[in-house]
């Protein structure tokens, strides 16, 4: 598909944070545009897993827990320890300034989805989204007929995304097929004001690499998955692990914030 091409379709399936997609096109969107906002990540606020694609592991690591879940195994960033809590983007739209933002919440209103009748991937956009003017906004969408320049860049960016999710799945795959998951647990034990501990606390139950498993593979098999990149990926996905002490540090300050106020 050529940058500039907006074909229409008929999209299937749910999308996360994308509650109402429609297939960008001029002549139902032509006058949209988008608001320049200095805190854009209010949408993602109650959402505490948020999906990563496997390139993102390293930088991600340094922020929060990379997690794998789900009958499909998908990488996830830890962002908070509730359902409807991210302890990195808050409910203004701000972001923590030393967070890694993931690729998935960086692109949106925009995504690709699936035009059923075609077979193929289309543009859309999540037309609920609080970022869109309906007078145009600050950042024109169309050029007339044509997509925008921003239009066109967003387009690409879905475009490396949907190359790099499909990347992912393959690197998922290949941990499956090679059986280095395992089941792990992330527990908190909480301590009394009298110094005792508490009852623990089971926080979530969740798919890693084990590094037991991971230091039987054959030779040839470990250097070869050093050579493709995929080794490194997975040494970033178990150090994240380390950030689940982290993660309930901020869940307990940030608990604590009004008692202090």
């Amino acid at each position: 598909m050529e940058a500039t091409e907006l074909p229409a379709g008929e999209i299937t399936g749910t999308v996360l944070l994308y509650s109402r997609p429609e297939p960008l096109n001029p002549e139902q969107h032509g006058k949209l545009g988008l608001k320049r906002l200095d805190k854009p990540f209010a949408f993602a606020a109650k959402t505490h897993l948020l999906p990563l694609t496997v390139t993102e592991f390293g930088p991600a690591s340094l922020s929060y827990p990379v997690i794998f879940v789900g009958d499909e195994y998908t990488p996830v960033a830890v962002m908070g320890l509730r359902n409807d809590e991210n302890l990195f983007l808050s409910e203004d739209g701000s972001a923590d300034p030393e967070t890694y933002i993931p690729a998935y919440v960086r692109r949106y209103p925009f995504v690709f989805a699936n035009d059923s009748s075609a077979g193929r991937m289309i543009l859309c956009i999540d037309r609920s989204s609080e970022l869109f003017d309906e007078d145009g906004g600050e950042v024109a969408l169309f050029d007339g007929a044509e997509p925008s320049d921003f239009t066109k860049n967003a387009m690409d960016f879905c475009r490396e995304f949907e190359a790099e999710r499909q990347r992912t799945e393959e690197f998922v795959k290949l941990l499956r097929g090679l059986d280095l998951f395992e089941v792990k647990q992330a527990v908190f034990t909480p301590r009394n004001p009298d110094g005792s501990t508490g009852e623990q606390q089971l926080l979530a139950e969740y798919f890693a690499v084990s590094e037991e498993k991971l230091g039987k593979l054959a030779k040839d098999k470990a250097y070869e998955m050093f050579q493709n990149g995929a080794l490194q990926q997975i040494y970033a996905h178990i150090t994240s692990l380390v950030g689940w002490e982290r993660l309930i540090a901020r869940a307990m300050a940030r608990q604590a914030a009004p008692a202090n106020d």
